[in-house]
């Protein structure tokens, strides 16, 4: 067996950095725009700031200033301190103009009528539902190889290998044979099996002589082989990697070059093989990276806060992942950052019309609601006041008195504004429903210093966006329970795994559907994700029972005695088995068995055991 010295290590990790550069701002404008759009989640095309109050007709006029030095960020050398500089303006607070406030008409509460906008026919390009024919039967390994494609294994086979020599060409000195594709395949149910079977570390997969041991591993693949495999896992083609890479700085080059063919692949694969049903989800989801990649983020309300960010479609019902896009940066976008990525997932083109897509305040904008909406796509989701366009009006306005349970609503059009007062302010708009039909939720409220349930009314847009805002929710929370992911040394792998991840829960997700078509019982979870794994690494769930080693040997009833006429009757007993007489028993089990060329009751009894 190979062995791997800490140069050979270290090695892996010069290589693995020369993957991770990119560039990062550095001016004082792009600094901040990176604040606002990664910490405070603001969207400067649709959040309003301080500098959109262009409006002269309520601005003051302001007194000639002295000319002064614009305040700069400085990079500090080793030892020093840079000075501090403090803008007396800051470039993040959101201001409401006195014109956008105008807008509107007063607030309405709950008694004011008001009607739903006319629905939309609901026109899915395909019956909603897995694609697949429910007669046949699928084994896991059928369904995940509906994403992982054999072609697509090839390509990682072909691009795996062309890294492997390029760093043996290097210096590596670690063994390599190319890879093939039944032996990836293995590979990957190697990973899914540490998913399944959490270890501290990896290497304990292999330990030896413990009672901490785990035997299946090393039958599967030796240890030195699966970290080979693991530090030239590449997705592109190494040699178009520099090509790539020499492009930086320019609109041609692209930072999600490493991704692309096998990303392309299982984003293909899970538009095909379903298609969502009516109620669809769109919201962002984190996978947990800190180094510097020039796409790493920092989302505070995140369980996740640290790691690359993907926009996903999810199904509502189900929280099938339709489609899903890896966050690049935020000059990849045209009109806004949330707008921008709504359209591109909710693609009538593979969708159809009719659809209605649920989204947090991130998102939301009149804009992209009337754009929407003049797709027959219809939209609901909790929005910012400061947000271009939407109502700021002071008239009959909730106040920080205001009693929970309390409606106001303001209709522009097709869009309906609504806030409700639960432990704090909830502000949702839609193009979907009424304000209030007559809804209500069971909070509990203190009467007379006594905690109750009771009965509050809540705007129907509030009731239908708990109800369907948590399709990628439960698509996380799938991904969670056995995740493919561990700590790696380049980024790419790390995205590598959450594919392999989409693909194995999207898999389950249409057995289940399969399942529920077919009447038949579908597997659970943890049942279907351990077939996955046996079927990848091409063995049996069941291991054979291993035989008790005791010392189970026949040995004479009765005493031995000289007399020769004696020895075939002396102290025989009655078989246990087959009840005629033997003069054999079992030293261990104490019981007379049989043991002649016709009858062998001693080893049918021990074959029970």
């Amino acid at each position: 067996m190979a062995t791997f010295s800490a140069q050979d290590c270290l090695q892996s990790l010069m290589e693995s950095d020369e993957d991770n550069n990119s560039s990062c701002p550095d001016t004082d404008e792009e600094l901040e725009e990176e604040r606002q759009h990664y910490e405070l989640r603001i969207d400067p095309a649709e959040d309003l700031t301080d500098d959109d109050d262009d409006d002269a007709e309520h601005k003051a006029p302001t007194p000639p200033q002295v000319a002064t030095e614009k305040p700069c960020r400085t990079r500090r050398k080793s030892g020093t301190r840079a000075p501090l500089l403090v803008s007396p303006k800051k470039p993040g607070r959101i201001h409401t103009p006195a014109s956008q406030a105008s807008r509107h008409p007063p607030w309405k509460t709950e008694t004011a009528p008001d009607e739903a906008p006319p629905v939309s026919r609901f026109q899915p390009a395909r019956p909603p539902g897995v694609q697949l024919n429910s007669a046949e039967n699928h084994t896991p390994l059928d369904l995940f190889k509906l994403y992982v494609t054999r072609d697509a294994v090839n390509t990682l086979c072909e691009n795996t290998n062309k890294q492997a020599a390029k760093a043996q060409a290097k210096g590596s000195k670690y063994t390599w044979t190319d890879v093939g594709v039944e032996e990836f395949y293995r590979y990957i149910g190697l990973l899914f099996y540490m998913a399944m079977v959490k270890l501290h570390d990896i290497r304990d997969y292999w330990r030896q002589n413990s009672i901490f041991s785990c035997p299946f591993p090393a039958t599967i693949i030796s240890r030195d082989r699966y970290r080979a495999i693991s530090w030239n896992v590449h997705m592109s083609d190494p040699d178009k990697d520099q090509e790539n890479d020499r492009r930086r700085g320019t609109p041609q080059y692209d930072k999600l070059f490493r991704l692309r063919p096998f990303m392309d692949t299982v984003q293909h694969a899970c538009k095909t093989f379903f298609h969502p049903r009516r109620n669809i989800s769109v919201d962002e989801r984190m996978v947990a990276w800190k180094a510097n990649s020039g796409m790493t983020q920092y989302i505070k309300a995140k369980p996740i806060k640290w790691g690359f960010k993907l926009f996903v479609l999810c199904d509502s019902s189900t929280g099938y992942t339709v489609n899903f896009s890896v966050y690049p940066g935020k000059n990849y976008f045209q009109i806004g950052q949330g707008y921008d990525t709504v359209m591109s997932l909710v693609n009538r083109d593979y969708l159809g019309s009719g659809y209605h897509v649920y989204m947090d305040n991130f998102y939301t904008s009149p804009k992209l609601f009337r754009d929407l909406l003049a797709l027959n796509i219809g939209a609901c989701g909790t929005y910012r006041d400061h947000r271009k366009d939407c109502p700021r009006t002071e008239s009959n306005a909730l106040t920080q008195k205001s009693p929970r349970g309390s409606i106001r609503w303001i209709r522009d059009g097709p869009l309906v504004f609504v806030k409700w007062v639960d432990t704090k302010v909830v502000a949702v708009c839609s193009t979907i429903h009424a304000a209030f039909a007559g809804d209500t939720a069971e909070r509990r409220v203190k009467q007379d210093g006594v905690w109750i349930s009771k009965d509050l009314p809540c705007p129907s847009p509030i009731i239908h966006y708990n109800k369907h805002m948590g399709g990628v929710d439960l698509s996380d929370q799938l991904i969670q329970y056995y995740t493919a992911q561990h700590k790696t040394m380049k980024w790419y792998r790390k995205l590598f795994l959450h594919f392999l991840d989409i693909a194995a829960i999207n898999a389950y997700l249409l057995h289940k559907e399969l399942s529920s078509l077919g009447q038949r019982e579908a597997m659970t979870h943890k049942a279907f994700q351990e077939a996955l794994t046996a079927q990848l690494c091409g063995v049996s769930q069941k291991v054979p029972r291993k035989r008790a080693t005791y010392d189970h040997v026949p040995v004479p009833t009765g005493k031995q005695t000289v007399d020769v006429g004696k020895r075939a009757t002396l102290g025989r007993k009655k078989c246990v088995l087959c009840k005629m007489c033997t003069p054999w028993e079992c030293e261990v089990c104490d019981m007379p068995l049989c043991l002649q060329l016709t009858r062998n009751c001693f080893a049918t009894w021990h074959q029970r055991l």
